[in-house]
């Protein structure tokens, strides 16, 4: 059974070595560089034009570098067995991989060619490299790369990398609290307390857990603090809106309370009128009345001053002075309202002025209670 797995993995690994690592498929045309790994022509000269500006060349596998740019030679004994496996092995179909092109923020594939590299979904940290789900495929399809470690494309590469010895960090210090490579152990760290970073997470992820349980746990306090806000302002509004209506159903009752009594005091003062003016032009008849009469009289007594007649004059005079006896007017005939009108004026002033310091001794009250809220 050993025997037999071993023999299926050497086949495909076999196969796998017939394929571009940049373009995942079978080697067209392919060129063997100075490092050994063999790529399509085309696909290796598209990787390093976009290195022409550095001047130095490297292999898209092992990252080896070239200056000057190395000349392509074609490996002709690849190009006749890739030939045959064309010829004699129908090529299944592989199922499209959904891509998306790497934005600014993004982890790029570094095995696409071309400026618009595909997004990584992946990292391998055997390989160190980033892998877009096309060229992810074999990860997924050789037992040997099965056996990488893939982590998600997250976090770029080089941030998990040792900057003195180009390692993936795989050591954790517990001394300085820093994660480092393992030749970091061997050197500058060779005396600290070291663990790997494996271990490290374990510990650590029982602390996880704990502040994760405290930060869900507040969460959900101020959660309940927000919903009971939330009750509380629709409380206050419902609350608000009761007092507006009952402010407006209090303050059309004192207006209404007022016109009525407006209405009251305006109707006494017409009747008050009315009457006066009844009474001023009924002594006004009778003064007029009897002005007439003394003016009458009057002229009677000037024509009886000329008579000559004596006994004329005597005769008359007793009848003239027996009709000039008239009812006495009594004192300030005119009628005058003025007494009647400032009472009224008085009285009204002075609820006036009640209703002011009513107003202003209950107002502090009622600012002191929305002050309150």
């Amino acid at each position: 059974m050993a025997e037999k797995w071993q023999q299926q993995c050497a086949v495909e690994l076999d196969l796998y070595q017939l394929y571009c690592s940049v373009c995942l498929d079978l080697l067209k045309d392919p060129v063997t560089i100075q490092c050994g790994h063999t790529y399509c022509r085309i696909c290796i000269e598209g990787f390093w034009e976009q290195e022409n500006e550095k001047g130095t060349y490297s292999c898209p596998q092992c990252r080896e570098t070239f200056s000057p740019r190395p000349v392509l030679g074609r490996n002709t004994m690849l190009a006749e067995v890739v030939e045959k496996l064309k010829r004699t092995v129908t090529q299944q179909a592989r199922p499209a991989s959904p891509l998306a092109p790497a934005g600014p923020t993004d982890i790029a594939c570094d095995f696409c060619c071309g400026t618009k590299r595909n997004k990584a979904s992946m990292s391998c940290l055997t390989c160190l490299a980033s892998y877009c789900p096309a060229h992810l495929e074999p990860h997924h399809s050789f037992p040997v790369l099965k056996l990488h470690q893939l982590v998600s494309a997250t976090v770029p590469l080089k941030e998990k990398m040792c900057t003195k010895h180009n390692k993936l960090m795989e050591v954790y210090c517990k001394t300085d609290q820093r994660c480092i490579c393992y030749l970091c152990t061997m050197d500058d760290h060779w005396r600290h307390s070291t663990v790997s970073a494996a271990a490290e997470r374990a510990a650590e992820q029982g602390r996880l857990f704990l502040s994760h349980c405290a930060v869900k746990r507040k969460s959900q306090e101020r959660q309940k603090e927000l919903n009971e806000l939330v009750q509380a302002v629709k409380d206050f509004k419902i609350c608000f809106q009761t007092a507006m209506k009952s402010k407006d159903k209090l303050f059309d009752e004192l207006i209404s309370s007022i016109q009525k009594q407006r209405t009251l005091i305006k109707q006494l003062i017409e009747a008050q009128e009315k009457l006066a003016v009844v009474r001023a032009e009924a002594l006004q008849l009778q003064l007029e009345e009897e002005i007439a009469r003394l003016k009458k009289r009057d002229a009677d007594l000037e024509q009886l001053s000329h008579t000559e007649d004596h006994i004329h004059f005597i005769q008359l005079f007793q009848s003239l002075s027996i009709s000039c006896e008239s009812p006495d007017l009594p004192t300030g005939a005119v009628v005058r309202p003025k007494h009647s009108v400032e009472t009224v004026t008085e009285c009204l002033t002075q609820l006036r002025d009640d209703m002011k310091k009513l107003l202003e001794t209950t107002w502090p009250k009622i600012s002191a209670t929305g002050l309150e809220v």
